[in-house]
């Protein structure tokens, strides 16, 4: 049960043509990739990404969704 997962510095960006674009305000991300301070989560199989401004907004909601088992 303590496996060991594969440390990902930065996560490649969706899609090669469309740039990463915040679920919430709608914000884009520069570069190719995902800014190591935006929050990715997984709703219904997709991957959602969030400003690390949005992300510091709604952390209580956030956190208050996971298992007491990842604090």
């Amino acid at each position: 049960m303590d496996e060991e997962k594969p440390h990902r510095t930065q996560e490649p960006a969706p899609d090669d043509d469309a740039p990463v674009v915040c679920a919430l305000c709608g914000t884009s991300a520069e570069g190719e990739a995902v800014p190591p301070t935006w929050l990715c989560s997984v709703k219904n199989g997709g991957r959602q990404y969030f400003c690390d401004t949005c992300a510091r907004t709604h952390i209580r909601a956030i956190e208050g969704r996971l298992d007491s088992d990842w604090w």
